[in-house]
């Protein structure tokens, strides 16, 4: 099976804070805040939504396609994956500009600040499906907005099957967006807080989603069960209600890639 796998392409800039950061916070100064955080550990590690789906398919034994943007910084990780058996002949690299990059650092309360560097993400819009070739199966991940939502489009016109999975992206993009998204999608995965995002983003019920999609996949936490809905028909072969089933817990799996 030939899949194509699209998302960002990111490295992650971890850090930890020995102190507190509501310890560093002066109340009367709020309206103007200049803080410098001396941190005592980064950690530097490969990240992005696509490569880390491209590696689990390709622990699975599959050879999946990676079609993302990259930055300038991208040629050690492009090694690394095509090491782990993905294709990034498809992955493009873009001049003057870092792979997007996150950078969080952490107290000792757990408290977190963090920025996302879009970098060459915001470029995901020059590339298309229509270059591909044949695919049997293409996975939508969080992205550039305006890219996901062509990348849906095309799959339509092309007559592919398509996951959709907005991800954190369910903040950023408007309730078109995410109509036209899962509009066709064979499968749509969200969590519980971005399915009510969804939800009341567009204005559609769980009914209404699989109207326009084949499959809903709801995400639990780990440990917990996954909720699979399709929908249900009557027999003249008109959708009545949501049919919803549960799977078995979902495994706990170590991989060095950190979703994002």
């Amino acid at each position: 099976m030939k899949i194509v796998v699209t998302g960002s392409i990111a490295y992650d800039y971890l850090m930890s804070f020995p102190g507190k950061f509501t310890e560093q916070l002066l109340p009367e100064h709020v309206h103007r805040v200049s803080l410098s955080f001396l941190v005592d550990t980064m950690d530097k590690r490969r990240g992005g939504c696509a490569p880390n789906i491209a590696y689990t398919l390709a622990l699975l034994g599959e050879r999946p396609l990676l079609m993302a943007t990259a930055g300038e910084d991208f040629g050690e990780y492009r090694q690394w994956l095509e090491a782990a058996g993905i294709d990034t002949t498809h992955a493009k690299q873009i001049d003057g500009k870092f792979c997007a990059s996150f950078f969080c650092s952490t107290d000792v309360d757990n408290n977190q600040i963090a920025s996302f560097y879009t970098g060459a993400m915001a470029d995901a819009g020059q590339l298309s499906f229509r270059t591909v070739g044949d695919c049997d199966l293409a996975i939508i991940a969080p992205n550039d907005p305006g890219a996901m939502v062509q990348y849906a489009e095309e799959c339509r016109a092309l007559k592919i099957p398509f996951i959709f999975d907005p991800g954190q992206q369910c903040a950023r993009m408007e309730g078109d967006q995410l109509r036209d998204g899962i509009t066709g999608a064979t499968i749509v995965i969200v969590n519980d807080y971005e399915l009510e995002l969804l939800r009341q983003k567009t204005g559609m019920s769980e009914k209404d989603i699989l109207v326009v999609a084949k499959t809903l996949i709801e995400r639990k936490g780990v440990g917990e069960k996954l909720r699979v809905a399709r929908p249900v028909f009557d027999r003249h072969g008109r959708s009545i209600a949501a049919g919803a089933r549960r799977t078995a817990s979902r495994p706990k799996v170590s991989a060095p890639l950190h979703r994002m």
